[in-house]
């Protein structure tokens, strides 16, 4: 596999650019499994974080498929989806998440409210499962977009309010998405994941001695957060 040295500043940008070159020109092809993420680190000479954002935004472009426990392969496509400008999509992706997040908090604000004032044992127990295969990426190293997602879905249902469950499934595709996008990002800070899980646990800990002031507080701080990060990423980086 003719894989180069990454020396440009977008680092991931030089990534995604070369298997997608790799497979217009049928190098590598439907079915093929990549390299570990390891592997094309040290091949790229580049960072592990710069490689995972890599391949999440591949992803997401549909040109990649992410088998957990099994590895990445290339996904059958059609090449007129992999030859639209890369820019373009990025900015679209940087759009969305910024943009999700602001829904987020008007949206999931006044939900984890409602889960502090109704959520029943068996909410609080999906919780608390939630947050453990969170502590457990955490410990792993992994990204844990699956389980933030999940957390989520949970303080919905323990809203009791089947509308609002109803929105979080309308935009549950692009929030698994911008979960996992802005994680690669912020991911980049060795301390981010231990942050982000502890942030996680207050917010269980105001649910369970049912202070729904105090859950609003944690989950707009959060979010909050997470969209200063994020923007401190796209900054420094030019995004």
């Amino acid at each position: 596999m003719d894989l180069k040295p990454i020396k440009t500043k977008k680092i991931y940008e030089e990534i995604i650019e070369q298997i997608r070159v790799l497979v217009v020109k049928g190098d590598l092809k439907p079915g093929d499994r990549l390299p570990s993420e390891r592997d094309l680190a040290v091949r790229l000479n580049v960072s592990r974080a710069s490689v995972r954002e890599a391949l999440s935004a591949l992803e997401m472009m549909g040109l990649l498929e992410i088998r957990s426990g099994e590895g990445t392969y290339i996904k059958k496509i059609n090449l007129d989806s992999i030859v639209t400008p890369l820019t373009w999509v990025l900015s679209m992706e940087k759009d969305t998440i910024l943009e999700l997040l602001e829904v987020r908090k008007m949206l999931e604000g006044q939900t984890v409210a409602l889960a502090a004032k109704r959520a029943a044992s068996d909410d609080l127990s999906e919780l608390e499962e939630a947050l453990k295969a969170m502590y457990d990426d955490v410990q792993t190293g992994q990204l844990g977009e699956e389980a933030d997602l999940r957390f989520h879905y949970a303080i919905a249902r323990a809203s009791k309010n089947k509308i609002l469950l109803r929105l979080m499934n309308a935009i549950s595709d692009t929030m698994h998405q911008s979960l996992k996008a802005s994680r690669v990002r912020l991911y980049e800070e060795h301390a981010t994941p231990e942050i982000l899980y502890k942030e996680h646990v207050l917010i269980v800990d105001a649910i369970r001695i049912k202070n729904d002031e105090q859950a609003r507080h944690y989950m707009l701080e959060h979010l909050a957060g997470v969209e200063e990060r994020l923007l401190s990423y796209y900054s420094s980086n030019n995004v």
